[in-house]
């Protein structure tokens, strides 16, 4: 028997190394093993704010599908395109995913946050449901006028994974940080606030892409430059899944400083290796990571994240370094705890096909609803 039909569409290569897309990716995966028809249709243009040629691409994929087929759109694609699902909702069964609502991203004028939130409204409304990555999520789309019951949350999964060996014992800790290099994911905060713990032992990786917001990211570099860190702290741009597992395995502790997630994948995966986390209540966060697993700080504050990342490193000799290793030590335990709970990739995937069935049941042209 043939499985249920998806056409999932994603705003440019689906292949690209963001959360949200691994998101997308992983679950179009999980879906073909569970059996399901998943036909994947990549924009051209730019997104979120659209260009003439996103529009065109949205418009035209849409258009070209099947009366009743059930179709997911990727919110940074839809969120700024609302003519595209009202358009076409009389004769398809459209879903968004939401990875977190455009309106929420750093560095918009009060103009454009408002836009953004009217648009997303107008096209939200316009699907049969909304799918979103964690409960924090869901709550949020009441804001855009979406049902409860037409929202449903489908955590990721975490890869199982082997405790993080540390640099080495004659080495000082280091701090990870995993995030593209874009306002919202807040690098210019933590150099900030390395640059008050000069005092400490320590080194840091920034790994990332830095071509999504190039002008930011070069900022951010300068700083480190500027604040003569240059020694310490290293960027390595967009990593493969390989170079990343090695990036958790050599590290000592993860740094997140972001102003929002909408849930934090790179969190869970470094809990899955026993790192203890430091990060801010931003959005999803304290929904994410266990309180026993981090420490949590307001975002955009330097100095009440280096006041966080001061006692787990090793300041001053003897007893204050051993106190910062016994610390990260019993963080890094709850951490492993913590993620013994999570589900694992294939429960996620088998959660998603629930909740999309749940939102866009099988259609009155077959078994299969397409």
């Amino acid at each position: 028997m043939i499985g249920p039909e998806l056409h999932v569409i994603v705003p440019g290569a689906l292949n690209q190394r963001t959360g949200g897309y691994v998101y997308d990716a992983r679950m179009v995966e999980g879906l073909r093993r569970l059996g399901w028809q998943v036909v994947v249709h990549e924009l051209d243009g730019t997104f979120s704010k659209a260009d003439a040629r996103a529009r065109a691409s949205l418009g035209l994929t849409l258009g070209d599908l099947p009366d009743d087929a059930r179709v997911l759109v990727d919110g940074l694609a839809l969120g700024g395109l609302p003519e595209a699902a009202r358009d076409h909702r009389g004769r398809l069964r459209i879903l968004a995913l939401v990875h977190h609502p455009l309106a929420d991203e750093t560095g918009l004028s009060l103009e454009q946050r408002e836009r953004f939130t009217e648009l997303e409204r107008e096209a939200l409304t316009a699907c049969l449901g909304v799918l979103v990555t964690s409960d924090f999520t869901a709550r949020r789309m009441a804001a855009f006028g979406v049902p409860a019951a037409h929202v449903r949350a489908v955590v990721p999964g975490t890869d199982p994974a082997r405790p993080a060996q540390g640099p080495g014992s004659d080495m000082p800790p280091r701090l990870l940080c995993i995030a593209s290099v874009i306002p919202r994911k807040g690098q210019d905060v933590l150099v900030r606030a390395l640059a008050q713990l000069r005092e400490a032992a320590w080194s840091c990786v920034c790994a990332g892409s830095l071509t999504r917001a190039p002008a930011y990211a070069s900022a951010v570099q300068d700083a480190v430059r500027t604040s003569g860190l240059d020694d310490r702290v290293s960027f390595s741009g967009e990593c493969d899944p390989d170079t990343l597992d090695d990036l958790y395995d050599r590290s000592s502790l993860f740094v997140l400083p972001s102003h929002y997630e909408g849930y934090g994948m790179a969190l869970t995966d470094a809990l899955a290796r026993g790192l203890p986390i430091v990060s801010t209540t931003g959005g999803a966060i304290p929904h994410t990571v266990p309180a026993e697993a981090s420490v949590l700080v307001p975002p955009g504050n330097d100095t009440a994240l280096a006041e966080a990342l001061g006692p787990l490193l090793s300041v001053g000799s003897g007893r204050s370094i051993n106190k910062g290793r016994a610390r990260r030590a019993t963080l890094g335990a709850a951490a492993r705890r913590h993620a013994a709970s999570l589900p694992d990739w294939d429960q996620a995937a088998q959660a998603f096909a629930d909740a999309t069935l749940e939102l866009a049941p099988n259609g009155p042209n077959g078994p299969n609803g397409v």
